[in-house]
């Protein structure tokens, strides 16, 4: 014998009075020593880190061509600063850009893979020296490459006599100047990723008959791709904005990076444009911006995963 269970409706008076009571409201004196500080703080940093970028963007729109002027945010708005670095010939931006990118990806490219190798060898394989090794590319990095150019313009000068196409003036030996310098900090950073890797991985892959080779390529790389990310943006940034290495080799108007280039506009003191300068600027940060937005979930993971060990 069964029995049917019959439903009891609801009114709408039944399920307000049903629901949990709202939390008491905190007071504002509570709420601001809790958690409001927090968003103050967080307001005003943001405040100070945008108003650069605003003043900029407003200084680009502006044709006064000075700093003065450019006082009044957006008081004006002209495009006619963005048509004129087109405009002289003599100041190719259109090269400067297109330089820029080549040698920014070039350099973040071989950057990522020579950091990779390296990485790769100091984490998974045991010889004499290893430690040693890793100790010194540590050390090395704590004097900076700005230290160094005057001996590099010697040595890019003396390279530059035997072979032409690594010396002075050289795009390609600006970009071997660049690996030199990024292979250290770069390759310590990305040890420490490799190193959250298990290395049964490596044990099962090379069981079915796999070299070091296969395994980097095909496994490895594939489950370090976040600090691989990581890596190439940070090398693309420091190579696209650096200036005092770019400026010492490049030596031609035509093969000048942007941060080189750009420099031509406020050098002169007859001839100062700084809308112009604040145009170009505005357009050189599209690029690492748009590249900064697209890596976004990979920098967060990229950065703290290797620094468990």
């Amino acid at each position: 014998m069964t029995t049917q269970s019959t439903i009891v409706p609801i009114t709408p008076a039944q399920a307000v009075a049903a629901e949990p009571a709202p939390l008491p409201r905190r007071p504002f004196g509570r709420w601001f020593r809790e958690t409001g500080w927090r968003h103050l703080i967080g307001i005003v940093m943001l405040v100070f880190a945008a108003f650069p970028l605003v003043y900029v963007l407003s200084a680009s729109l502006n044709p006064g061509g000075t700093l003065l002027t450019a006082n009044g945010l957006f008081q004006n708005f002209d495009l006619g600063s963005y048509i004129d670095l087109f405009a002289d010939p003599t100041r190719p931006y259109g090269d400067w850009f297109v330089n820029t990118i080549v040698i920014g990806v070039c350099s973040s490219v071989g950057t990522v893979i020579l950091c990779a190798l390296a990485a790769y060898a100091f984490s998974r394989m045991r010889f004499t020296g290893r430690r040693f090794g890793l100790l010194t590319l540590l050390l090395v990095q704590m004097f900076p490459q700005l230290l160094a150019f005057v001996a590099i313009f010697l040595l890019m000068s003396a390279i530059g006599d035997i072979f032409p196409v690594l010396g002075l003036n050289s795009q390609i030996g600006l970009i071997m100047i660049y690996l030199g310098g990024a292979l250290g900090v770069n390759t310590f950073l990305m040890y420490g990723f490799f190193n959250t890797v298990p290395a049964s991985i490596d044990e099962a892959a090379k069981i079915d008959g796999a070299g070091h080779a296969r395994i980097f390529f095909t496994i490895i790389l594939r489950l370090v791709a976040p600090i691989l990310a990581v890596i190439g943006l940070l090398a693309f940034i420091s190579t696209t904005s650096d200036f005092v290495i770019a400026s010492v080799v490049l030596v031609d108007p035509d093969k000048q990076t942007l941060a080189v280039g750009l420099y031509q506009f406020v050098s002169q003191e007859t001839a100062r444009n700084w809308s112009v300068f604040a145009a170009g600027a505005v357009l050189a940060a599209i690029l690492p911006m748009a590249l900064f937005l697209s890596l976004q979930r990979y920098i967060v993971g990229g950065l703290t995963a290797g620094a468990v060990k």
